[in-house]
């Protein structure tokens, strides 16, 4: 969910990408000095990507918006959060873990929990989703409305 927001967001500034090898990521940069970035590594390790992009560029992690699915919230729920724990999200423990700090923003998207009790949430998170899903796409277009407004306000 985190990467098709960047994708949006960066789709509405025409910025290409470029691969940066030591953060391990697809980057974005723009003319304002904004760096959208979308690790490469595992979701569990990706705080080491952040944070060597964080130091390389000498970024305060109060300027960082960390965007990713949340299954505590219900569908389409979007939620702007700072200096909260990771509450159990592996992404974000990695993040706050490398960057020796929770002090960054988050921008969570509600992806609920799988109506099937069989169904693993981590299979859950991982799969796609329809591209021509509605409500998917409508979550996407307001959560980067909520980032490029972030991203105004800072």
């Amino acid at each position: 969910m985190g990467f098709m927001v960047v994708d949006e967001v960066v789709k509405g500034n025409i910025l290409s990408p470029s691969v940066d090898k030591k953060s391990e990521s697809i980057i974005y940069k723009s003319g304002n000095e904004v760096i959208f970035q979308k690790p490469q590594t595992f979701m569990n390790v990706s705080g080491k990507a952040v944070q060597t992009l964080a130091d390389f560029y000498k970024i305060d992690p109060t300027d960082i918006l960390v965007v990713h699915d949340d299954v505590d919230l219900a569908f389409g729920e979007i939620k702007h959060q700072f200096d909260r724990s990771g509450a159990g999200h592996n992404g974000v423990e990695s993040v706050i873990k490398s960057l020796g700090t929770q002090a960054f923003h988050r921008l969570r998207l509600g992806v609920g929990r799988p109506t099937v009790m069989s169904f693993d949430v981590q299979n859950w998170v991982l799969d796609e989703f329809a591209e021509d899903d509605e409500a998917v796409n409508n979550l996407v277009q307001r959560a980067a409305e909520v980032a490029e407004n972030w991203l105004k306000a800072s």
